[in-house]
């Protein structure tokens, strides 16, 4: 395990603690939840989108900084030394390096995204119509959800953090999977063809994000990751 100096990811999020949004969380410990938080709150205000930028981030084909307004339809892509921690409505967003992902929707309502490579870290609101992700090898139904996902052409991995999911295979829909959990229960892979075990969809380890992340994004639409002692929010758990 690289040490913490070593870890591009973990330097990222220790910085956006020390704004103030985490003062009850170990980071020596990220993946561990803590039960000893306050009541306090950091919302991003209206007409906000970014909570932390870092390296080269594009919103629409432009650069991106802190006063970028990021709508339910932006593409946002990072470079190789770029990340991102943004809200679209009530739905909050990790994305990190080398990635690109599609946002669908209007206005502030996202009703769906297509992460084309790379990985985020997401949360979603209550909706009337679940969204819908896509990557290279799945489709992602979800509702009230916190959900991880890292895509490439070889495969995808998708941990439903919290909430439930359909998964499904791009390459043959009648592969799919239901998911309904509270705590990262069952992650997986999903391959664009049979070469394991015949399976294409096949169970995977939690790898490469946090429970000090999921409830930072959760903060950020003034709600709390359902882990944590009193919260839940306003979310769709």
């Amino acid at each position: 395990m690289k040490k913490k100096s070593e870890d591009p990811r973990r330097k990222f999020l220790v910085e956006a603690l020390t704004l103030g949004l985490f003062t009850g969380f170990n980071v020596s410990g990220l993946v561990q939840p803590s039960f000893a938080m306050g009541a306090f709150s950091k919302k991003l205000p209206p007409g906000k989108s970014i909570y932390k930028i870092e390296g080269d981030v594009f919103v629409d084909g432009n650069p991106a900084n802190l006063d970028t307004v990021i709508r339910a339809n932006s593409m946002i892509e990072t470079g190789a030394n770029g990340k991102i921690i943004f809200a679209v409505g009530t739905d909050a967003f990790i994305l990190r390096d080398n990635s690109k992902l599609q946002l669908g929707g209007a206005g502030l309502l996202v009703q769906g995204m297509r992460i084309l490579t790379g990985r985020v870290l997401s949360v979603f609101g209550k909706r009337e119509v679940p969204p819908a992700i896509t990557t290279i090898t799945a489709t992602i139904g979800i509702r009230g959800t916190g959900i991880y996902i890292e895509s490439d052409s070889e495969k995808s991995y998708v941990c439903t953090c919290y909430g439930q999911t359909r998964i499904r295979a791009n390459t043959d829909p009648n592969v799919t999977i239901d998911i309904s959990t509270k705590y990262h229960d069952k992650p997986v892979y999903v391959y664009p063809s049979r070469t394991t075990g015949n399976n294409l969809i096949v169970k995977a380890p939690v790898i490469n994000h946090s429970d000090a992340e999921l409830d930072l994004i959760e903060r950020l639409v003034g709600r709390r990751a359902p882990f944590v002692g009193g919260g839940g929010g306003d979310g769709g758990y």
